[in-house]
C-alpha cells in the first residue's frame, strides 16, 4: 500500500505532465487571433499644441506628483534646500557625483553617507519625461541604480526641459536609439507616487514605493 505522501507526489506529477502536454499541444497547433480588430487599431496620439512642460506638470500633479519649475541650477538647489528644511530631511541619499558636486557648489549640506534604507529622501536624474501621461522614465543607468527611485520613502527627480517628449512611443524610440541592444538592466515608467486601491477599493499611497515623488524641471 502506498503512503499518503507517495500518492500526493504521484498526483502532482500527473498534473504536471498534463499541463506540459497541453502546452506542447498549444505550441504545435496554431490558434486564431481572438481580437483580430486590434491589429488594425492605430494607438498613436496626435500631439497637441500645448507646451510640453505645462502638459507634463498638469498630468503629473493630477496623479499626486509634486512639480516645480527652476530657472537655473542655483534656483533648483535653493528650492530643494528650503524643502529639506520644511520636511526636516537631514539624510539625503544621492550617488550621482555630478549632482552632489553641483549642489555642494551652492552650499547644499544635506547629503548623507548613510545607506538608502536609512535616508529620508533620494535624489536622482531620469532618462525622459513623458508629457501626455505625466510619466518619469527611469533607468539603472540614469537613476543611480535599480533601487534608488523605488525604495526611498521620498524620491526627487531632476530633469531638464530638453528631456520632455510627448508620448511613450517617443520615449521608446529615444531609448532604442540611445542604447541600441545594450539597454540598461532596469527601465521603468513611474507615474506619480506608488498607489493601490486593491483593498476595499480605497486608494492607499506609498504601498509599493515612495509615498512622495517630486520632479524639479530645469528650464534651461
Amino acid at each position: 500500500m502506498r503512503s499518503l505522501d507517495e500518492k500526493i507526489i504521484m498526483e502532482s506529477s500527473s498534473s504536471k505532465e498534463s499541463i506540459l502536454k497541453n502546452i506542447r499541444k498549444a505550441l504545435v497547433q496554431s490558434t486564431d487571433q481572438p481580437f483580430p480588430a486590434l491589429d488594425k487599431v492605430d494607438f498613436a496620439f496626435e500631439q497637441t499644441e500645448q507646451d510640453l512642460a505645462v502638459l507634463f506638470a498638469e498630468k503629473f500633479t493630477s496623479l499626486l506628483g509634486k512639480f516645480s519649475l527652476c530657472e537655473n541650477e542655483e534656483d533648483l538647489v535653493n528650492q530643494i534646500t528650503t524643502l529639506a528644511a520644511e520636511k526636516n530631511w537631514s539624510e539625503v541619499y544621492c550617488v550621482d557625483e555630478n549632482i552632489k558636486s553641483a549642489f555642494s557648489s551652492f552650499g547644499f549640506q544635506h547629503f548623507s553617507n548613510k545607506e538608502l534604507a536609512d535616508s529620508d529622501v533620494a535624489i536622482t536624474k531620469c532618462e525622459l519625461l513623458v508629457a501626455r501621461t505625466g510619466t518619469m522614465v527611469l533607468s539603472s543607468a540614469a537613476s543611480s541604480g535599480r533601487t534608488t527611485s523605488v525604495y526611498s520613502p521620498v524620491h526627487i527627480c531632476i530633469a531638464k526641459a530638453s528631456q520632455l517628449v510627448y508620448d511613450v512611443k517617443d520615449a521608446l524610440k529615444f531609448l532604442q536609439k540611445k542604447y541600441g541592444e545594450q539597454l540598461p538592466s532596469m527601465i521603468s515608467f513611474a507615474t506619480g507616487p506608488s498607489r493601490t486601491a486593491d483593498i476595499e477599493k480605497t486608494l492607499v499611497v506609498g504601498v509599493h514605493g515612495p509615498k512622495e515623488v517630486y520632479c524639479f524641471l530645469l528650464d534651461s
